[in-house]
């Protein structure tokens, strides 16, 4: 079977309707203020790309890979991640809103400042990435794997964390009375966090 054809140059501004580029493999690709609208990216493979001030709109990202790739102040609207894996990839300051997240797969790389507010994160694993002054206010965590991040100054409003894995989460952001924890998975030293957080005096002995 043939290998697929990669994506033609894409012109800065432009906006791409309807693309099929299922299965493609994108290598070192740079797209500049670009707006997808309800293209077809199903299973589509990206390595050291990047993708600067884009919008993905309704556009199907399914079982798709990446790996060190940027998606740096891009947006995400009404867009579907079903078992989507991003390793090592930049995505600062990217906004998700309205996305479908399932089986959503993320190892390292910088996600500081992404708006992840109110959306569905349950079952999701996320571990060992930065973010920094992420905003996770209302999200919905529940069973997700959440762990070794930098959390540091993230909005942590109202989060439901209730069976998620948070170990070697930095949690200093946190506020339990305005999160929902049952169940959740610390260490001792992240307990004590959470502990000190309610003003409570922990002791040794």
């Amino acid at each position: 079977m043939a290998e697929p054809a990669a994506p033609r140059a894409v012109e800065p501004g432009s906006v791409l309707r309807d693309e099929d580029w299922g299965g493609r493999d994108v290598v070192g690709e740079v797209f500049e203020g670009v707006e997808l609208r309800d293209c077809d990216l199903t299973e589509i493979t990206t390595r050291g790309a990047r993708f600067d001030a884009c919008t993905f709109r309704g556009v199907r990202l399914n079982a798709s890979r990446h790996t060190g790739t940027a998606f740096v102040n891009c947006t995400f609207d009404r867009c579907v991640l079903f078992d989507t894996t991003f390793s090592g990839c930049k995505l600062t300051g990217s906004t998700f809103d309205a996305c479908r997240l399932e089986l959503l797969k993320v190892d390292g790389g910088d996600w500081s400042f992404v708006s992840l507010g109110g959306a569905d994160l349950r079952q999701v694993s996320i571990v060992g990435a930065r973010m920094r002054e992420a905003d996770l206010s209302g999200a919905r965590c529940g069973d997700a794997t959440l762990r070794d991040l930098d959390l540091a100054g993230a909005s942590l409003g109202r989060i439901d964390l209730t069976g998620a894995d948070l170990r070697g989460s930095d949690l200093s952001a946190l506020d339990p009375l305005g999160a929902r924890l049952r169940g959740a998975v610390l260490t001792i030293d992240q307990a004590v966090t959470v502990a000190e957080a309610l003003g409570t005096v922990v002791r040794a002995e």
